[in-house]
């Protein structure tokens, strides 16, 4: 039996409420939360918001890690550490590792490399160097010509807990404007006008030869695995539609309202990123966040590329819309992407659940986080 952490002194944000009072963590879980103050005297947090470990479901950051630079790829063990430490100084304490599966135009996929970096993260879990709870999402480029064999491939080696459905096709999706897919990936490739073009033609032909048919074999992997789906992207009613008749559970980036408040109304949880909050709108021209807020559709923010952003768009979207209040916004960044996915033991400040929580001080109106306990073991 563990001894029992009481911390006090704390706004400890529950789902419904915002209480000052104080929380006890006992064997990995919490014990109890009280206001006023503790019946034995605490560890003082200074008035400092308590708030649930954040769970972040899609975040291609640890790429960005293994291969900083064009033609790099760093150390896979140096790697996951660093990207560890970010994740959970974000106030990060489940996250789904986020890889993508299938050739793209600007970069091969670092699919060959999951195996080395699975095992990198296994290596990191076995010796207790990891701060975070790590799971993995494969990001799946529907079209891409080797999508269903390396995702198959993974399947038999690694447990996976989300797949995720993309289809950057220009004139699909988030593309449908053809001028922003030059502008996207001119910008991080370099190429001319001419290869765009090039790859615009090559990448439409891909798109007639293999969505349908690579769509149906993912959904049939996942399902055949239990595992979570998600749709990318979705824009058309249509788009909803089939998302609905194949089981998908979570909505990524809607890029209109109209496809975000139909995959709401089914029952399927939809997810913004949380830079398009802190930015106040999307850097490829769609939807905005908060839009989806005010509207009542949005369930879930996902930090993408910005780790930090993650807290800073739950403070956003309380601070700026109305009746949005702390513990709605926080909701989105925790309880509501875990059962999104199936963990229904965190995601809350309650008796019973995981004693994974983020102590939080305001810096004017900027979230700062200043400790971690996963399990009720500090972290950071």
């Amino acid at each position: 039996m563990s001894e029992t952490l009481v911390l006090e002194n704390a706004m400890i944000v529950t789902p419904d409420e915002v209480l000052h009072g104080w929380i006890a963590l006992a064997n990995g879980r919490i014990a109890e939360i009280g206001t006023g103050r503790p019946p034995a005297r605490g560890t003082d947090m200074a008035g400092d918001y308590l708030l649930p470990g954040l769970v972040e479901l899609h975040t291609d950051h640890l790429e960005s890690h293994l291969a900083p630079r064009p033609k790099v790829r760093w150390h896979h063990l140096s790697a996951v550490l660093a990207y560890d430490a970010q994740i959970a100084a974000s106030g990060i304490t489940t996250v789904f590792d986020s890889l993508r599966v299938g050739s793209d135009v600007d970069s091969r996929s670092l699919a060959g490399e999951i195996g080395a970096i699975a095992g990198a993260v296994e290596t990191a879990r076995t010796e207790g160097l990891l701060r975070v709870d790590h799971r993995m999402h494969l990001r799946c480029e529907i079209c891409a010509s080797d999508v269903i064999e390396e995702t198959t491939h993974i399947l038999g080696q690694f447990r996976i807990d989300l797949i995720s459905l993309m289809d950057h096709t220009p004139g699909a999706r988030q593309f449908r404007d053809t001028s922003t897919w030059k502008i996207y990936y001119g910008g991080k490739s370099g190429m001319t006008d001419a290869h765009l073009e090039t790859m615009i033609q090559d990448r439409v032909v891909l798109h007639h030869a293999n969505h349908d048919r690579h769509r149906a074999s993912l959904v049939a992997l996942a399902k055949s695995h239990g595992i979570v789906l998600a749709s990318h992207d979705d824009t058309t009613l249509a788009h909803v539609a089939e998302s609905a008749a194949d089981g998908i559970r979570l909505a990524e980036f809607p890029t209109t309202v109209e496809a975000a408040a139909a995959s709401h109304a089914q029952g399927i949880q939809v997810m913004m990123g949380a830079p398009n909050v802190v930015r106040g709108g999307s850097h490829s021209g769609n939807v905005s966040a908060e839009t989806l807020a005010r509207e009542g559709v949005l369930d879930i923010l996902s930090s993408d590329y910005v780790p930090a952003s993650l807290l800073m768009g739950a403070f956003e979207l309380a601070h700026r819309i109305d009746g949005f209040t702390l513990p709605r916004a926080v909701k989105t960044v925790s309880l509501n992407p875990a059962l999104a996915t199936g963990l229904t033991d965190r995601g809350a400040l309650e008796a019973g659940l995981k004693a994974d929580i983020v102590r939080v001080h305001m810096a004017g109106s900027l979230p700062v986080v200043r400790e971690i306990w996963r399990d009720a073991q500090r972290v950071i």
